[in-house]
């Protein structure tokens, strides 16, 4: 059995961060912003996200991708998959499954 699981066994953490931080900088030069400021986004939305609601950080996924804009020509398009966990009440903070 140990020999099928050097087959098929997950990418480490370090591979995966390897790989983020490549996906990272290829949008940045895609949006034209520093990854910096990339970063900050994402952070800023993920922080708002969470006064409201139980968000999966490890399958986050944020990509700049090309839309058309109004005029018919193509600008960069943030698209954000934020899993949800929960929704958090207003009044006490409870939690509220969203099964």
């Amino acid at each position: 059995m140990a020999f099928w699981d050097n087959f098929f066994k997950k990418k480490s953490d370090s591979a995966s961060n390897a790989v983020n931080r490549i996906k990272f900088v290829l949008q940045s030069d895609r949006s034209g912003l520093p990854p910096e400021t990339l970063e900050k986004i994402k952070n800023d939305i993920i922080s708002v996200l969470s006064k409201y609601v139980d968000i999966d950080t490890k399958e986050l996924d944020f990509n700049i991708t090309k839309a058309p804009s109004d005029g018919g020509e193509l600008t960069p398009a943030l698209c954000a998959n934020i899993p949800i966990k929960g929704v958090k009440r207003a009044a006490n903070n409870d939690k509220v499954s969203k099964e």
